[in-house]
C-alpha cells in the first residue's frame, strides 16, 4: 500500500488523525539539533558568569516537548513517561539530543524534535547579545521506535 500524508481526508481537508482505534504501544525517539556559532561567542558562553545557558536549554527542552499538542496544531496531547534533553559543546558550537517515550497510540516523534528545536532557541537567546548571526541546523529525528510503521533510523 503506497504512503500517503495522514493529515489530510480524502477530499483535502485538513484533519486530526484519528487514533482511537490503536493499541497502546511502547513508543520512542530521539531527536538532534545544532546551535552553530562563532569561535569567540562559544568562549564566551563557556565563561558565562550569570549561569548555565545549557542547563536553561535543557529545561526549556523538556517543557516543550510536554506542551508539543499546544504548539503543532494536528499533534494530539500525550502523557509522556520519559523525557532526557542534552546539551553538549563541540568545535562548531552546541548540540542538542533528546530522547522521548511513551506508551500510547501514536508516536512521540514530534515532541522529540519540539525538544531540540525549542532548547536550540533558547541557546540562541541567551547568547544573541554577543552574535546575532548564530544558526540552528540540523534539526531531525535520528531514531524513532514502536508503533504498525516500526523503527526507523537516521543515516
Amino acid at each position: 500500500m503506497p504512503k500517503t500524508l495522514t493529515h489530510y481526508d480524502s477530499s483535502g481537508r485538513i484533519r486530526m488523525v484519528d487514533v482511537s482505534g490503536k493499541p497502546p504501544t511502547p513508543r520512542r525517539a530521539s531527536a538532534s539539533a545544532l546551535v552553530k556559532m562563532t569561535p569567540r561567542t562559544l568562549r564566551a558562553v563557556k565563561r558565562n558568569p550569570k549561569g548555565d545557558p545549557l542547563e536553561i536549554a535543557r529545561i526549556a527542552g523538556i517543557s516543550a516537548a510536554k506542551r508539543t499538542a499546544e504548539l503543532i496544531p494536528l499533534c494530539h496531547p500525550l502523557w509522556l513517561s520519559h523525557i532526557d534533553v542534552q546539551a553538549a559543546f563541540n568545535k562548531h558550537g552546541v548540540v542538542i539530543s533528546s530522547v522521548v517515550s511513551t506508551t500510547g497510540p501514536t508516536g512521540v516523534e514530534m515532541e522529540a524534535l519540539t525538544a531540540v528545536a525549542v532548547a536550540a532557541l533558547t541557546v540562541y537567546d541567551m547568547c544573541k547579545a554577543i552574535d546575532k548571526g548564530i544558526e540552528i541546523t540540523d534539526v531531525r529525528l535520528l531514531e524513532k521506535s514502536g508503533g504498525k510503521s516500526g523503527t526507523y533510523r537516521a543515516r
